[in-house]
């Protein structure tokens, strides 16, 4: 399975959409400071998150999270 999911800055309340195989370790990464992106906003909370059997599915939904019109769409909807 593909997850796209939505995490919560602890420290500045920002939000991060990603995609993974394996939601758990992923978080754990993110939260010890193993990303570039991550290293400055950590703790993460995981607030939302979609399955996905398809890989590239995944990937689509993701990129448009992260469009204009799929920010608004998370803000209003989902987070």
């Amino acid at each position: 399975m593909y997850y796209v999911y939505i995490l919560k800055s602890l420290k500045d309340d920002s939000k991060y959409v990603g995609t993974t195989t394996d939601l758990k370790k992923r978080l754990a990464a993110h939260n010890s400071g193993g990303n570039k992106y991550s290293s400055s906003k950590k703790p993460f909370r995981l607030i939302w998150y979609c399955a996905f059997s398809d890989e590239k599915k995944a990937y689509d939904f993701e990129k448009y999270l992260k469009s204009g019109s799929g920010f608004a769409f998370a803000r209003k909807r989902l987070a």
